[in-house]
This record gives C-alpha cells, sequence and structure tokens, in this order.
C-alpha cells in the first residue's frame, strides 16, 4: 500500500489499465488528473518546510 500521495499517483501512473476498460476514462483524463495533484497538492507541501524542520533551521 502507498505511504503517500506522490506514492499513490506513482502507482496510478504504472497501472490503470483497468480504469480504461469499458471507456469509464480515458488515458488523457487519468494524465491529466495526475499532473494537476501533482501541481496543486504534492508539489506544494514538498517545496515547503515541516513546523520542526522550520524549528530546527530557521528558528533563532
Amino acid at each position: 500500500m502507498p505511504g503517500s500521495l506522490s506514492a499513490v499517483l506513482d502507482s496510478l501512473e504504472a497501472d490503470h489499465d483497468y480504469l480504461l476498460d469499458g471507456g469509464v476514462f480515458t488515458p488523457d483524463l487519468i494524465s491529466t488528473w495526475v499532473d494537476w495533484k501533482r501541481a496543486n497538492e504534492v508539489d506544494p507541501v514538498r517545496l515547503r518546510p515541516t513546523p520542526h524542520e522550520f524549528a530546527m533551521y530557521y528558528d533563532c
């Protein structure tokens, strides 16, 4: 079981054929959704320090 949203998105990119069966989703929709999740949810968290990191490195 993936331990983070980033790992979930990696798994979804690697194995999403079951979502394409019956034309429920298109490859473009899945790719667009994964890209959006990375840009709007994964990257903003990944690019900022956690409160603990802030206290360790920036709190004088």
